[in-house]
Order: C-alpha cells, then structure tokens, then sequence
C-alpha cells in the first residue's frame, strides 16, 4: 500500500511522515508539497502538491491508496475549494480512503467559526466522496504557548479572553502518532475523532510553564475585544483575529470536549505532567 501526506513541508505533515516511518508497517510513504525543494531531509519521495493546481495534484496521487489531506491555511473562503481539488483528484487517480486533519472549535459565534465552518465543509465532502474516511478533529496545539515563554516572562502572566473554560490541547508528536495508525488501520474507517489530552483552564497551563521553566506566571483574564486588538497589533489582521477567535471559543465552552485520541491511536494521550517534565529536563 503506498499512503500519501500531503503539507510535508509544515510541522504537522512531516511529523506525521515521521511517525509513519517509525511505524514502519510496510507501507511505500510519499508527501506532497507545494514547495518540494522544503521538504528534503524527511527520506521519502516528495512530490508537487499545490491544493489550487489540479491537474498537478492528479499527476502526484497516481498510485496512492491512502491519503493524509492536512487542512490548509488559505482563508476561508479559499480553502474549501482548495481541498476540493485535491478529493476530485485523489477520486480521479483510485485513491481508496482519506484522512482529513480538522478542528475542534465552535462553529457559530466566534471570530474563528469561518474556518471552522470551512473545516466541517470540507468534511461533508470527505464523506460524500464515496471513498473511505477517517476525520481527526484536532485540539489546541501547546506548542506556541511554551515557545512564547519568553515573552510570557518577560509580561510575568498570560493574558487572553479564555476565561476560566477548559481547552482540549494537544501536540503535533501525538496528533501525528494518532493520525499514522488512522492512516494504517481500516478499524478506523467511518469515525471522526476528538484529538487532545487532557483539558487545561489557563490557571492550570500557567502552573505546568511555572514547573517547567522557573517562571511566576499568573492568568489575567481580558475582554474579547482587547485581546483582539492585542494579537492584531503583533500578528496582523487575520492571524491575529483567528487568534482570538479561538481563545474566545475556548471561553465559551467550544474547546472542552469529550477526547477519543485513545480510540484513535490504541493508547491515551501524552500525561500534562509527563510532558512539561520532559521540558523540564531540557532545560538542565
């Protein structure tokens, strides 16, 4: 069976190649990129993958059975189309099944439910494909809040809209653990997934950076609007509203969800615990 993946070029698609290859179950792995000359160094074939160039999307899943589509980071109103093509050309070339990375998140209300409403689109055509399927609806990713710490440290709290809601986080090594054995398992096929570890309140997230780093992090809570203005004046106008768009589904309750990542990937997720001591360890 040859499985396919595309983004391999960003951190999620070549986590996941990663953890393919140390599955190591047989499988012929290629990735596809809409840059291949970034993706070298992963030790597969990499092949053109740019979800707006149809034809060119046909030509790279010739002979794939299985494929690993990773949502894209167009806008809203640019993807959807753009994963279009690539399930009419995954159909075209006799792929048998897709794997859709999606989101958690809520769907109506907030300043991020245009690309959740996007992501759920996207899945409805995944099911109406006639392939066979498999969807992980991801959490939150912790990653960029303990590569902030310098900042956080420097500003002696976090602060942001979530409030006292609980959020469903995760990290791209288990999200990529999970989604290798959906790719490998027909089990799976039919079931959306819940990808996340246990729930955090951002009281909680501060205490585990504390143990981690040294740090005396406190939790300010902020207005929507604030924050809004707060991550549009570092990340720009639509980064910096998705940004807030989440923070502000975690407040309202968007982000604490029942996890299925033990069905998905046939063991539980990575304890809080056991990863911020790891962080801990590197530091001395």
């Amino acid at each position: 069976m040859t499985i396919a993946v595309t983004a391999v070029s960003g951190q999620l698609g070549a986590a996941i190649v990663s953890a393919l290859i140390t599955m190591n179950t047989g499988e012929t792995i290629v990735g596809l990129a809409r840059s291949p000359e970034k993706a070298n160094g992963l030790g597969i074939e990499v092949r053109p993958g740019d979800y707006d160039n149809a034809d060119q999307l046909g030509v790279s899943l010739s002979g794939v059975d299985t494929l690993l589509l990773v949502s894209g980071m167009a806008a809203p109103e640019d993807r959807i189309g753009q994963h279009r093509n690539v399930i009419n050309a995954a159909k075209a070339a006799g792929v048998k099944k897709i794997v859709y990375t999606s989101v958690q998140g809520a769907e109506v209300g907030t300043a991020f439910s245009p690309i959740i409403q996007s992501n759920r689109q996207t899945e409805a055509d995944i099911r109406d494909s006639g392939l066979d399927w498999v969807i992980g609806r991801n959490g939150i990713y912790i990653e960029p809040d303990v590569e902030y710490i310098e900042s956080y440290s420097k500003a002696g709290e976090i602060a942001n809209c979530a409030g006292d809601g609980r959020c469903g986080y995760t990290t791209r090594p288990e999200l990529a653990f999970a989604y290798a054995r959906m790719l490998a398992g027909s089990e799976h096929n039919g079931h959306t997934y819940n990808l996340h570890g246990a729930l955090l309140r951002q009281t909680e997230l501060a205490a585990y950076l504390n143990q981690a780093f040294g740090t005396e992090l406190v939790y300010r809570p902020m207005s929507f609007e604030a924050f809004k203005a707060d991550r549009i004046a570092e990340l720009g106008t639509f980064i910096g509203t998705v940004i807030a768009g989440i923070y502000q589904g975690i407040q309202n309750g968007a982000s604490d969800n029942p996890s299925d990542f033990a069905a998905a990937a046939g063991r539980p997720h990575q304890s809080w615990d056991d990863y911020f001591a790891a962080l801990k360890s590197a530091q001395s």
